[in-house]
């Protein structure tokens, strides 16, 4: 892995656990060679991930649509900022510049990319590991209703387990090196997604 995507808040929560893990995933991250890919925000647990990781020396991508350049106030430090004409292309250019997706704690936003890229994997237009960082069991009750939509019959359980979860990061991350996608008979380019 190169480069991984973290979904996560504009705001840093109410939780102090919340900006202390995000920061930490950052550093990591940055220690491990590993390049960020996010949202491009200087705020929240967006701002606590890319400024733990530029100052730990790592690379960090963002991606921002141009009508939220002011709104959420872009980060001026960044390796590199990719301003995009909507959320599509956002969401878009950030799953093709990434090897794998985090989400740390985080909004409807978070909850929708998380979702989205969930169901990309699960169509098979990407094969690469997806998580959650499950800081202060923010993720428990997701994840209990989504063993629920299992035993409901509406998600696989082959599906239920390309979201892999874990409470810290190094072990959600020896988790992706670990992930293998289910087989499928080829796996769509990103230009027929």
């Amino acid at each position: 892995m190169k480069t991984l995507c973290i979904y996560c808040g504009s705001s840093a929560g109410r939780n102090d656990a919340f900006r202390e893990h995000a920061a930490n995933l950052g550093r990591l991250l940055a220690a491990r060679g590993i390049g960020v890919v996010y949202g491009g925000a200087s705020v929240g647990l967006m701002g606590a991930v890319a400024d733990a990781a530029l100052s730990a020396g790592g690379r960090v991508t963002g991606v921002i649509p141009s009508a939220l350049l002011d709104r959420e106030l872009s980060h001026g430090q960044l390796t590199e900022l990719h301003v995009v004409a909507s959320m599509h292309e956002r969401k878009r250019l950030m799953a093709d510049l990434s090897d794998g997706f985090i989400a740390l704690p985080g909004g409807l936003g978070t909850l929708e990319e998380l979702f989205e890229i969930l169901t990309w994997a699960q169509l098979g237009f990407h094969g690469k590991p997806v998580g959650v960082l499950n800081v202060a069991d923010y993720y428990t009750a997701l994840l209990t209703f989504l063993d629920e939509a299992v035993s409901a019959g509406f998600v696989r359980p082959e599906y239920r387990g390309l979201l892999l979860d874990a409470t810290d990061a190094p072990t959600l991350l020896e988790r992706f090196q670990a992930f293998a996608p289910p087989a499928r008979k080829r796996w769509l380019s990103a230009d027929e997604t």
